[in-house]
């Protein structure tokens, strides 16, 4: 218990001029000179100090235990970003390997993701599954001519009304993959998952294809790409994901925890995928995928952990010093980034809890409440920015005259001192991972980001919460997919022109 330092103020007027009980009286005086309103929002100011300076420096504990043994990995040698030779890639496969694209309302960039495909991955044992609904004939018709004819294309249209889930249409990928199979009397290699706006790497099909000769799951990078018109709201997800793919993830590998998949850029192994469908088959789903759940792609890479699989995150860059990575434009708006958000808190914060539990293996208890945190990360930074509007208004009566009686004990202080020197820490980070992924320019922006972030976590925060507690009553949760209006591949067209 960090006790209240609280002196009162005695008016000698008073207690000199009564002799018989002046005491008592002075004392009740500054009992209400103590309880007025400035001196219960010093109240409310401590308790709210407390609650969020410590869950600040767990926080930062729990940031430095990453950063360390990162740190520690690359100091050793046992951890470091492999360069591909010049030549890499487009060697012929070592067999059929499926890509999955589910698409609804993705009409303005579908037909530029098949295309790039295509003409990247050019091996002839790819097949390209393009999930797609009848209700919605523009994204079909670009799918179509994004296709350009190429047999390698295969355009599946879901037989419900869209939009439905992600997962649902995954999984009516994965039957027609299966027909497929059954009708060919050939069985794929591997599925590799995708966005329907992603640009993909051309290096990336062949070193998933090499990685699933050990592996049953192999995680790729992923890297938001800088949108001018968006320097701060679209800005702050390349900050996040270049740290957490370049530093979070690489330690979660080397400890042995479970990879979760990050819905783009992962590729399985065919028989790991066949194993978890049956395992949905008996809980009555139709294929690998969770139809019901907002993140299928963050549980496929824990059940996967769970029943023995082998997992890997890979990083690598090309001769050129590119990271090998998936390339995509994430949400530009506040309200777009703050749905995304919500639906990934609610999925990996709520829905796993609720569907996977937890873990008592030491590593994976560990990440499963980093991963989960974020209904927790939203409630502590709104009662920080609280304290900033609190603090603002006791400097403003403190400049009209009035004097604080609530003195901060040496415990808080400490407290105060720890998380801003975690603050600092974690700007130097984030600072060094932007600007060796982007440059100095984006590096310093990035630490300015951080407030940006902060806004935007407690708002999906809130709204997870929300969705969360409304799918208790039995509302079914809809498929809030983000929509998307631009292409990596037009500004690398640009840039090439």
């Amino acid at each position: 218990m960090i006790a209240l330092q609280v002196p009162v103020k005695r008016n000698r007027l008073t207690e000199g001029n009564n002799s018989n009980g002046g005491g008592a009286f002075v004392r009740a005086e500054g009992l209400l000179y103590a309880q007025g309103p400035f001196y219960w929002l010093q109240l409310v100011e401590h308790e709210l100090l407390l609650f969020a300076l410590f869950w600040f420096v767990i926080g930062t504990l729990d940031e430095l235990a990453i950063d360390f043994s990162w740190l520690w990995l690359r100091l050793t040698g046992r951890r470091h970003t492999a360069r591909l030779p010049a030549d890499f890639g487009g060697t012929p496969l070592a067999g059929r390997i499926a890509v999955f694209f589910p698409a609804w309302h993705e009409a303005a960039v579908i037909a530029a993701t098949i295309e790039h495909t295509l003409t990247a991955w050019a091996q002839r044992d790819l097949r390209i599954y393009v999930g797609c609904y009848a209700n919605d004939a523009a994204t079909i018709a670009a799918a179509i001519a994004g296709s350009r004819g190429d047999d390698r294309v295969r355009l599946v249209v879901v037989d419900r009304a869209g939009p439905t889930t992600k997962a649902d249409c995954l999984n009516r990928l994965y039957a027609a993959l299966t027909e497929d199979e059954q009708r060919t009397g050939i069985a794929y290699r591997g599925i590799v998952l995708h966005d329907a706006e992603d640009m993909i790497d051309p290096a990336g099909l062949s070193l998933i294809d090499i990685a699933l000769d050990d592996v049953d799951f192999v995680q790729l990078p992923v890297r938001p790409e800088p949108q001018p018109q968006s320097r701060w709201i679209a800005g702050h997800y390349g900050d996040e994901f270049i740290e957490a793919h370049g530093k979070a993830m690489v330690v979660r590998d080397a400890v042995g925890a479970a990879i979760p998949a990050a819905g783009v850029g992962c590729g399985f192994g065919r028989a790991i995928l066949a194993d978890l469908a049956q395992v949905r088959l008996a809980e009555g789903e139709n294929g690998p995928f969770a139809a019901e759940c907002l993140t299928e792609d963050y549980e496929l890479g824990w059940l996967i952990a769970r029943r023995g699989g082998r997992s890997e995150f890979l990083r690598v860059r090309g001769a050129d010093g590119r990271l090998v990575a998936t390339r995509s434009y994430f949400p530009a708006t506040l309200s777009g980034a703050v749905r995304q958000k919500t639906r990934w808190i609610h999925g990996i914060a709520f829905q796993s809890w609720d569907r996977l539990g937890w873990s008592l293996r030491p590593v994976d208890l560990w990440m499963a409440l980093r991963d989960r945190r974020g209904p927790l990360t939203a409630l502590v930074l709104a009662a920080a920015y609280l304290l900033l509007v609190i603090e603002t208004i006791l400097l403003g009566a403190e400049a009209a005259g009035w004097e604080r009686t609530v003195a901060p004990s040496p415990a808080l202080g400490a407290l105060l001192l720890t998380s801003f020197l975690g603050l600092l820490w974690r700007g130097a980070m984030r600072f060094a991972f932007t600007a060796r992924e982007y440059g100095l320019v984006e590096g310093l922006r990035a630490v300015l980001r951080i407030h940006v972030a902060n806004v935007i976590a407690i708002m999906a925060g809130r709204r997870a919460i929300a969705s969360y507690l409304r799918s208790l009553r039995g509302i079914a949760v809809p498929w809030d997919k983000t929509s998307h209006d631009l292409h990596p591949v037009w500004a690398t067209r640009l840039e090439a022109a």
